[in-house]
């Protein structure tokens, strides 16, 4: 079976931009890494290319070809077609074009993004003592677990109908399969166990206030509808050992410190929105409102956080694609040639 190789074009994303980048640092008259004759594995119109950026290529066709090979002379022969390109590219000066100065700044600013966020996590790295305080804050918190079924209705009206028929005999498991709103309802409202923080205070207070094996004989009202609650047991919290959720708290607190790392930065920055402010209905609650944009503002920050590195790199790979797409057609006859060539 033939091993057709991908044209360099289309599969060296990494070194099409580091290949750019280079190039904006030739034009901007900053010094630039000279290959020697000794470096290198070809020579293009007086351009050496070098040994580093045939190993570049080895290991970004290995990576996108699932672990496939390709022999060594074609992916030299990728590099001087490419090179070509390159060359070709620049006396007719297409690096000077404004379109291709924009998308070289965004990939530059994507790159330079997300640096300083791996940069930031690399000075300041989770230690065990830090992984040990927040264990102690919020997981070795001695406490009380409870377990719990429930039945949630729209109306209290429901709510008490169904408190007559517990009265009467009737199965709580049974009623809550039948007539519960909520999700848990097809497992009988079992809720498993829980600690009251997890709950909201009018059901956990009303879940704590029942002895095991009894039900709330009147309904309990929560933003989600009406309740009746039963309540099964309770026991001990037994928080689980230290080494075993060690590795799950390090992203939480790397998440934290970097939410208060860009906190500082825009608190130290002077910042102005210039696009007009989008049309406000009116508030017909000024206290939800205000309650509303405060849970907006702190959601705002923490997706600003936990997308930062995704978002850098989405613009990353657009921005390459949009070069990809247009040196793509000037590759179409160096394509050709492979093809050929290939056995």
């Amino acid at each position: 079976m033939k091993k057709r190789i991908i044209p360099l074009i289309l599969i060296a994303g990494t070194t099409l931009l580091t290949a750019c980048n280079d190039e904006n640092t030739k034009n901007s008259g900053n010094p630039t890494v000279t290959v020697s004759k000794e470096d290198a594995i070809a020579v293009v119109n007086g351009q050496y290319i070098s040994k580093a950026s045939l190993t570049a290529l080895e290991s970004e066709v290995a990576q996108r070809g699932k672990g496939q090979s390709f022999p060594k002379e074609k992916l030299i022969e990728e590099l001087v077609q490419r090179e070509l390109l390159i060359q070709d590219a620049e006396n007719k000066q297409l690096d000077k074009s404004a379109d291709f100065t924009q998308r070289l700044t965004t990939i530059r600013n994507s790159l330079l993004s997300q640096e300083a966020v791996q940069n930031f996590i690399k000075s300041n790295p989770i230690t065990d003592t830090d992984l040990e305080a927040e264990y102690k804050k919020k997981v070795a918190v001695s406490g009380t677990e409870y377990k719990a079924r429930h039945i949630l209705v729209k109306t209290e009206e429901d709510a008490n109908k169904i408190i007559e028929e517990l009265n009467a005999g009737a199965d709580f498991i049974e009623l809550a399969k039948n007539k519960s709103t909520g999700p848990s309802g097809p497992k009988g409202g079992d809720l498993g166990w829980f600690t009251a923080d997890r709950m909201v205070p009018p059901f956990s207070e009303a879940a704590i206030a029942l002895e095991d094996g009894k039900y709330t004989t009147t309904p309990v009202k929560t933003q989600f509808g009406w309740h009746v609650i039963l309540k099964e047991g309770s026991r001990a919290q037994t928080p689980p050992p230290f080494e075993s959720v060690k590795e799950q708290l390090r992203p939480m607190l790397q998440r934290q410190k970097m939410m208060d790392f860009m906190k500082t930065l825009r608190d130290k920055a002077k910042v102005e929105i210039l696009l007009p402010a989008a049309e406000k209905p009116v508030a017909k609650d000024v206290k939800a409102d205000a309650v509303k944009k405060t849970s907006e503002a702190v959601n705002a920050t923490e997706n600003t956080v936990n997308k930062i590195a995704e978002s850098v790199q989405s613009a990353t790979k657009d921005a390459t694609t949009k070069i990809t797409d247009a040196v793509e057609k000037a590759s179409d006859t160096a394509a050709k040639t492979v093809d050929a060539v290939t056995p």
